[in-house]
């Protein structure tokens, strides 16, 4: 099921905290098929509530509200590794 105006997402060039691309082709695979795995999943949670009724611009709102509801459990990450 595609929208007449849906945009066709791209995986980005995953960055570091100073800018610089990751390198890590195993890091890069992970992040990759993570975000694969929630597209798919917000596209069914999506679809499901419009087939039960739901207003799409509500659903999307409340997709949106979500990732900005997620929390970096991590906090200044100046110090971490890099790959």
């Amino acid at each position: 099921m595609s929208a007449p105006n849906a945009k066709k997402f791209e995986i980005p060039v995953w960055l570091q905290p100073d800018g610089a691309p990751l390198s890590c082709r195993e890091k890069i695979k992970i992040l990759n098929e993570n975000l694969e795995e929630i597209r798919e999943m917000a596209q069914d949670a999506l679809e499901d509530g419009i087939l039960m009724g739901c207003d799409e611009a509500q659903l999307r709102e409340v997709l949106l509200a979500l990732v900005d509801s997620l929390e970096n459990p991590y906090g200044d990450r100046k110090g971490a590794k890099k790959d």
